[in-house]
C-alpha cells in the first residue's frame, strides 16, 4: 500500500496547486492498495509515513486519519476550526474533510492511516468514525492518555511484526480504540467554527450517512437526490465540493465495500451477494467488481484477505526493516 497525493490536473508532487482558488484545486491524498487481498492499513511516525502527515497546506484525504500527538507546538486546522497542540492529544480526521498543519515544530507521534475496507469486522465503526471526525481534536486525561498510548503502541507492534493473525488483532484494537475515543469530551477550539454549517455541507454529509445505511440505501444518484429532496446537479456539486470525489464513486465505493463484506463474513452464494448489492444479473457484477478491485469475487473470497508480501508502508520498510 501506497501513500500518494493526487492533485486535479497536476502530477503527484504533494505540493499545492501554484495559483488555484477555492476547492478545486485542493490536493487529495490516497492510499494506493495496489492488489485485492492488500492491507488497507498504516500505522507510523510522521517521518515514516511522510511528509504529507505533517502538511502545512490544506488538503483532504480519501481514507480515514488518527493522529496520537505526544509532542509539538502550534496548531491543527480542521474544517476551518484551528486547535491548538497541548499533547497529548487524538485526532480523528473522516475522508473528504480539510485539515492541515500550522506553525507546527517539534510534531511528535503516530499516524494511523485505512479505509473502509478495514472495517468490514465492524462496519458501525464507519459512523462512528464519521462522528469522531465532527469533533475531531479530544482530550486526553491523564488515565485516558495512558491507556491511548498502550493502544496505539500495541497497534504500531502487531503492525510492524506481522505475525500470524494479526490483521485480526489490528482490527480489534482499532475497533476498541474508536469506542472508547467516542466517549471522551472534545477539545475546545482556538477559534469557533460557523454557526451554522452550510447547506451544501449539510447535504454532503447527508449523503455520506445515507450510503452507510446497513439495508436499502439508494443505489444511485437520482435515488439519492430524490431520497435528500435536492436535485441530482445540486447533490454533485455538494459532494464533490465537501469530499472532492464525486457521489457516483462513493456510491461504488460503498456498494464495493458491502461487497466485500459479504464474501469474506458470510456464506452466502455470488448470486445471493450480487442481489443483496443491488444488482440482479450476476455476470454483470462480477465485471463490476472485478473492475474495481482487479479480482473476481470468487478470487477475493478465496484470498480471504490473506497478505504475501510485506504489508507496511514503503516509507515504514524503509525505515525499519524485518529482523
Amino acid at each position: 500500500m501506497r501513500g500518494t497525493t493526487v492533485l486535479p490536473g497536476e502530477g503527484n508532487s504533494g505540493l499545492p496547486v501554484s495559483g488555484s482558488a477555492g476547492e478545486e484545486g485542493m490536493p487529495t491524498h490516497r492510499l494506493e492498495v495496489p492488489m485485492p487481498n492488500a492491507l488497507p492499513f498504516a500505522i507510523g511516525t510522521f517521518d515514516t509515513i511522510g511528509p504529507m502527515s505533517r502538511a502545512p497546506f490544506p488538503h483532504r484525504h480519501t481514507f480515514h486519519e488518527i493522529v496520537h500527538v505526544t509532542g509539538g507546538t502550534g496548531s491543527h486546522v480542521l474544517d476551518l476550526t484551528r486547535f491548538a497542540l497541548r499533547p497529548p492529544n487524538l485526532c480523528f480526521i473522516a475522508p473528504g474533510q480539510v485539515h492541515h498543519w500550522q506553525d507546527v515544530t517539534g510534531l511528535d507521534g503516530r499516524v494511523i492511516l485505512f479505509t473502509d475496507d478495514f472495517l468490514l469486522d465492524h462496519p458501525a465503526d464507519r459512523q462512528a468514525l464519521r462522528g469522531l471526525g465532527r469533533r475531531s481534536w479530544l482530550e486526553l486525561s491523564d488515565e485516558d492518555a495512558e491507556r491511548t498510548a498502550r493502544l496505539v503502541a500495541d497497534l504500531d507492534d502487531e503492525y510492524q511484526r506481522g505475525a500470524d493473525g494479526f490483521q485480526g488483532v489490528l482490527r480489534a484494537l482499532l475497533h476498541v480504540l474508536v469506542v472508547r475515543a467516542a466517549r471522551l469530551p472534545a477539545h475546545r477550539p482556538t477559534t469557533t467554527p460557523p454557526a451554522h454549517p452550510s447547506r451544501p455541507g449539510s447535504v454532503a454529509a447527508e449523503f455520506v450517512t445515507l450510503l452507510g445505511a446497513p439495508e436499502g440505501s439508494p443505489r444511485s444518484v437520482r435515488a439519492c437526490a430524490e431520497r435528500l429532496g435536492v436535485s441530482v446537479s445540486y447533490l454533485s456539486e455538494a459532494v464533490r465540493a465537501s469530499t472532492g470525489r464525486t457521489p457516483g464513486e462513493l456510491i461504488r465505493q460503498a456498494r464495493v465495500h458491502e461487497a466485500k463484506r459479504l464474501l469474506l463474513r458470510t456464506e452466502l452464494s455470488v448470486r445471493q451477494v450480487a442481489a443483496r448489492v443491488g444488482f440482479g444479473d450476476p455476470a454483470y457484477f462480477c465485471r463490476f467488481f472485478r473492475r474495481e478491485t482487479g479480482a473476481s469475487p470468487g478470487d477475493f473470497r478465496r484470498g480471504g484477505g490473506d497478505i504475501h508480501h510485506d504489508h507496511r508502508l514503503e516509507s515504514i520498510a524503509r525505515a525499519r526493516p524485518s529482523a
